[in-house]
């Protein structure tokens, strides 16, 4: 049928996404693309658009695929704010683990890389981390923490989450990514504690 796209896009952008988070957004090019994607440049502008917009999606893409698992995880936090919250960190940890995918995180991987990235590139990484700090300061909302301390340990969990990406990066094992876990829930395990006193 003329006219008609002869590929699949999503699949087009999981490899460019994963393009992208293997090698950051500068060091990839229009080439890399191309032989990721299967698409020739001008299939990958009409389709995409140019190179920030392709990034742009892929970005959006990765948020919603493991916003959606990070959403699921802290969705009985009111009942179980501790099992709740390690839940959360195990989706980072069984990604981090996922040889389908690369080490790190893309959206802290286009945080750090934030002064050499088109300000609407940039918008979109602080916009993405602060997605992360609200789900985190709902659920610890819904535990009944104090309003101070649910968006406290929001920012500190938001900040962990962020580490054990960079960490995996430098190949840190996962006892030592665990024991980073481990701290901060036992730091969350005495507020709940206090706040029932």
């Amino acid at each position: 049928m003329a006219g008609k796209k002869q590929f699949d896009v999503g699949i087009a952008l999981d490899a460019a996404m994963v393009q992208f988070w293997r090698a950051g957004y500068a060091d990839t090019s229009l080439d890399d693309l191309s032989r990721t994607t299967g698409l020739n440049r001008s299939s990958i502008y009409s389709s995409f658009g140019d190179k920030d917009s392709l990034y742009l999606r892929c970005l959006d893409r990765y948020a919603a695929r493991y916003g959606d698992s990070y959403d699921q995880a802290l969705s009985r936090a009111s009942e179980e704010p501790l099992q709740a919250v390690r839940a959360f960190f195990e989706v980072t940890l069984q990604r981090i683990a996922d040889p389908e995918v690369p080490d790190g995180c893309l959206v802290a991987q286009t945080a750090m890389a934030t002064p050499v990235l088109s300000p609407t590139i940039a918008a979109r990484a602080i916009e993405a981390l602060g997605v992360q700090h609200a789900r985190l300061r709902t659920a610890l909302n819904a535990a009944q923490l104090a309003e101070r301390d649910a968006d406290d340990f929001a920012v500190h969990f938001t900040a962990v989450n962020q580490s054990l990406a960079v960490m995996s990066r430098t190949r840190a094992s996962q006892k030592e990514l665990r024991t980073v876990i481990d701290i901060s829930m036992s730091a969350l395990a005495h507020a709940l504690d206090a706040r029932n006193l």
